[in-house]
């Protein structure tokens, strides 16, 4: 490392030796316009007796000027023309300039990219993808027009994460058309009174039309592609629909809702449920299982409160049916009739896309402008010997039993493992939670992954992890989860077992494959920023995405769905996801937005942290709820936030103030000047802030005030 340091370093001073004798020394002088004026002819001759020399040394003296930075390439290029003529001085300038480009580039690249990409990685995240995704493009466009200065061009590209390989051959085709023009201006050298004489109103009218080409090649290449991609399919000359929205969970309900309210006709298609699997196998029922398996918990802590003999009589099948009467009691918010009434087409049955344009179901064919896929996704079951002998449990089967499981496997510690495995064991089931990797909620940063980790084995679930699941075992009645850990089989013997190893996109059986709509690499439907597949007019969001698989960011996709579908010939929205949380139910809960610590120091950015624990909370400390943390990570000497992870009572609660105010830009000096009513869990939050401020006090300052406070004594004693 340090001798990398010690060879930029340098390198950087060779460069500045370079540039500066180039100064001191007045070679300036010889790249001005009279100076190529007045010895034109002696370098014609020059050149008639010595052409290879000549050209060389020319070839020499173009790169060194252009890898430097150094001013002099635009009489450098006019005598390229007055020398060569239009055809080699083109080529010579051609080459030249865009080797030289390359050197600055590199220079750039190996001196200041590592640092600049570390100093400032959450402000060039989203350049870096727009570069990875469209940089020739873009340099392309900045080479056609010569009021962007091209050595300044170099240095910044060197920043970014742009090829070098891409970089000479954009920059080559780039710069060539300016290059004709400058060398065809040198062939009349002698008709110029002066540099600015190139630069003509006519000339500068040219350049911008240069610059306007790429633009119109970007228009003309979508247009390609659009009729590409459409080439195999008839579009049809009326539509029976604006939008056709294929899944009724919450992005399907949103879309469709928004659809509706701008007055659209919109015809939503479910095969099973209206609600998905928000309503009716996930987020409801498992918060209404949470909701029972917490009251146990405080019951079963009576003591804690002073509360003597506290017992309650666990009747397992009456706690999931609880759960059903929950789900019907909101089911109204998610119902066909509901919907209809707010002028959606409902339908019910299995859609299958027929082409871009068409939707079957039922036998019946719907003609539509824009599409909609909001098919959700399902869980992931992995292929373990000896599984498919046995019936397993998922999330979305779980509802259905009623006799409670003695010993209970759980395999998987994410969210969804995590949540059902605390639940089921205050249920009164033993229960094994079964982790391949080092530690559960692999997302989360591991200190607030520990606090959960302690408080499963605290309430007697056992934990094993990095233990790999191999085999299904069946003897008689007996059944056995075999692992492997480190080398060792290890048995777990168990009456249930729930797979909660994540969900996968479902894209099947829609017909997507059938007309050429693009996975991604993830397993779920390829889109650009404005949720667009391959089809432009086919859209998708919600967890089919694969993006984020949460009821709150597939409605927030499925706004941007809707009004790009609907309104996008006029103006599309890019889908923003900077500012998207998310929280595991666990007791306690962990919560989190932005960046923790875990993807800061994955990704190489500076940040600064500060954290405060609950046990110095007096609402915590009344509820005996005094366990957790607040964790602010911040810009290096700036309030502003760059991420909040809470675990805690009610961290999914009071984090929506940190989701405020990283939305808006509002910094922690803001949140601690505002009164948070005391005693409450979110006054967190503001001391939270207040650590931030104490450790970011101006200690000169303070310094200086405590002098004057001191001096003010000693003044008021001098007097009396």
């Amino acid at each position: 490392m340090k001798k990398t340091v010690g060879l930029k370093f340098i390198l950087l001073v060779m460069v500045l030796i370079l540039v500066l004798v180039f100064f001191i020394l007045g070679l300036d002088q010889y790249f001005s316009f009279e100076y190529l004026k007045n010895t034109l002819d002696d370098f014609k001759s020059s050149y008639d007796q010595h052409k290879a020399l000549t050209m060389a040394a020319y070839m020499g003296i173009y790169i060194l000027v252009t890898s430097l930075s150094l001013p002099g390439a635009v009489i450098m290029t006019l005598a390229g023309g007055a020398l060569f003529g239009l055809f080699y001085g083109t080529l010579l300038v051609s080459f030249s300039s865009t080797m030289g480009a390359t050197l600055a580039f590199l220079f750039s690249r190996y001196l200041f990219k590592d640092w600049v990409q570390h100093k400032f990685s959450s402000k060039l995240a989203a350049i870096n993808q727009g570069v990875e995704k469209e940089g020739g493009f873009y340099l392309f466009t900045l080479r056609l027009v010569p009021l962007f200065p091209f050595f300044l061009i170099n240095l910044a590209m060197g920043l970014t994460p742009i090829r070098t390989r891409v970089f000479y051959f954009i920059s080559q085709a780039g710069m060539l058309p300016g290059t004709i023009v400058y060398i065809n201006a040198g062939t009349e050298l002698a008709k110029i009174e002066s540099a600015s004489g190139i630069l003509s109103p006519g000339l500068m009218f040219s350049f911008a039309l240069l610059g306007i080409f790429p633009f119109i090649a970007k228009g003309v290449t979508a247009f390609i592609r659009r009729k590409k991609a459409y080439s195999r399919f008839a579009e049809p000359k009326r539509f029976d629909y604006n939008l056709v929205v294929i899944g009724a969970g919450s992005a399907g309900l949103v879309a469709s809702y928004i659809a509706a309210a701008v007055k659209a006709k919109v015809a939503l298609i479910e095969a099973d449920r209206m609600g998905g699997d928000c309503l009716n196998t996930g987020c409801v029922p498992s918060k209404a299982l949470i909701a029972a398996a917490k009251l146990i918990s405080r019951v079963q802590r009576a003591k804690e409160f002073g509360l003597d003999n506290a017992s309650v009589d666990i009747d397992f099948a009456k706690v999931m049916d609880r759960i059903q009467s929950i789900i019907k009691k909101v089911e109204p918010h998610d119902s066909i009739e509901r919907y209809e009434g707010l002028g959606v087409d409902c339908i019910k049955g299995r859609a299958k896309l027929i082409s871009p344009f068409e939707v079957e179901v039922n036998g019946r064919l719907l003609t539509t402008r824009n599409i909609i896929v909001a098919t959700g996704a399902n869980p992931l079951v992995p292929e373990i010997p000896g599984l498919e002998k046995i019936k397993y449990l998922t999330s979305d089967t779980l509802w259905d039993i009623r006799t409670l499981p003695k010993r209970l496997v759980v395999l998987g510690a994410g969210p969804i493992g995590c949540e059902l495995s605390q639940c089921f064991s205050r249920l009164g089931a033993e229960v094994t939670l079964v982790q391949r990797g080092d530690g559960i909620m692999k997302k989360e940063d591991p200190d607030a992954a520990s606090i959960v980790l302690q408080r499963f084995r605290k309430e007697g679930i056992t934990v094993l992890l990095n233990h790999g699941a191999k085999e299904i075992r069946i003897s008689g009645e007996e059944k056995e989860l075999i692992c492997d850990h480190q080398g060792n089989e290890i048995r777990v013997a168990f009456d249930e077992i729930l797979i909660a190893l994540g969900r996968k996109p479902n894209v099947r059986g829609f017909g997507l494959e059938e007309i050429g709509v693009v996975p991604d690499k993830n397993s779920g439907i390829e889109t650009n920023e404005f949720l667009q597949t391959n089809f432009p007019n086919i859209f998708c969001s919600g967890d089919v995405h694969g993006r984020y698989q949460f009821t709150h960011t597939a409605a927030h996709e499925s706004w941007y769905a809707a009004v790009n579908a609907l309104f996008g010939r006029f103006k599309k929205f890019p889908a923003d996801y900077h500012t998207i949380p998310w929280a595991t139910y666990t007791d306690p809960e962990v919560a989190r937005v932005g960046l923790n610590e875990t993807d800061a120091i994955r990704l190489g950015m500076n940040y600064e942290m500060v954290k405060y624990g609950m046990d110095d909370l007096d609402r915590a400390i009344t509820d005996s709820e005094d366990h957790g943390f607040v964790k602010v990570l911040t810009v290096p000497g700036k309030d502003r936030i760059l991420g909040v992870t809470i675990v805690g009572h009610h961290a999914a609660d009071i984090i929506a103030e940190f989701v405020l105010a990283m939305k808006y830009g509002i910094g922690l000096e803001k949140i601690l000047r505002t009164i948070h009513i005391y005693p409450t869990m979110a006054e967190a939050n503001k001391y939270a802030a207040g650590v931030w401020k104490r450790v970011h006090a101006p200690k000169k300052l303070l310094a200086w005030v405590e002098k004057y406070h001191a001096f003010m004594r000693k003044e008021k004693k001098r007097k009396e």
